[in-house]
């Protein structure tokens, strides 16, 4: 069983977070959780809290050692655009 986390509704541009994301794709989870505390960027401390509540979720739900998890996928998605209407 895989335990997930999800944030919805980021007021940061996809892009940006999808930069700290490539940069702790393929490591491991402490390693991964060093590297977001270390990161000076914006999307690295809500990587981190995401992060946080999957662990979290894989602990408590799905009865899962903390040593034995391991990072399967990170997505970043676009959100919902803002519309904006400029009277002319």
């Amino acid at each position: 069983m895989t335990a997930t986390a999800k944030l919805s509704y980021l007021n940061i541009a996809p892009r940006k977070v999808r930069l700290v994301a490539d940069s702790i794709r393929n490591l491991s989870l402490e390693k991964a959780l060093s590297v977001l505390n270390m990161t000076q960027k914006r999307g690295a401390s809500v990587l981190n809290s995401v992060f946080k509540s999957a662990i979290g979720n894989a602990v408590n739900n799905a009865k899962k050692n903390k040593d034995s998890l391991k990072i399967k996928a990170i997505e970043v998605w676009d959100g919902p655009a803002i519309k904006r209407f400029h009277a002319s």
